[in-house]
C-alpha cells in the first residue's frame, strides 16, 4: 500500500482536526487511500509556529506546548490512513498555503501506532 510521510504536527491535523488539503511542492495523479506516515523530524519551535497556525484555523483553544509534547512519540511510524481524492493548484480551504494541494477525505485514526521507516514522496508499505 502507498504511504507518504507527514511532518508533525500535519498529520495529526489530518487525522483529528479536520486538515482537508496536504500542502506539497509536485502534483501527483495518484487517487486513492495511503498511509500516513509521521516524519522523524521534530523540531519544537517550528511545531510550535505550525501549531499556531492550525489553532488559528480551527479555533482551539489547547496549549500548543502540551500538543507538541503529544506528538513527539509519534515519529516514525504508521497512524492512520486518508484518501486523496484530487490534486490543486487553488483551493478555498484555510488549509491551502502550498503550490499543490492534495484534496484529501475519509481519515482514519489507528488505535496503535505502527513502526515503519519512511521515505520521500510516495512510498510502498507491505500491509
Amino acid at each position: 500500500m502507498k504511504a507518504l510521510s507527514i511532518r508533525s504536527p500535519w498529520w495529526w491535523a489530518i487525522l483529528e482536526a479536520g486538515k482537508d488539503i496536504e500542502n506539497r511542492d509536485w502534483s501527483t495523479n495518484f487517487r486513492g487511500r495511503f498511509l500516513i506516515h509521521v516524519g522523524k523530524w521534530f523540531k519544537e519551535d517550528e511545531i510550535m509556529e505550525d501549531l499556531d497556525v492550525i489553532r488559528r484555523i480551527r479555533n482551539l483553544d489547547e496549549p500548543a506546548e502540551d500538543a507538541a509534547k503529544q506528538l513527539k512519540p509519534y515519529g516514525g511510524c504508521i497512524v492512520g490512513s486518508v484518501e486523496i481524492v484530487d490534486c490543486v493548484t487553488e483551493s478555498t480551504s484555510p488549509w491551502f498555503f502550498g503550490k499543490y494541494g492534495f484534496v484529501l477525505r475519509n481519515p482514519v485514526t489507528f488505535d496503535k501506532p505502527v513502526p515503519r521507516k519512511g521515505a520521500l514522496g510516495f512510498f510502498e508499505v507491505e500491509w
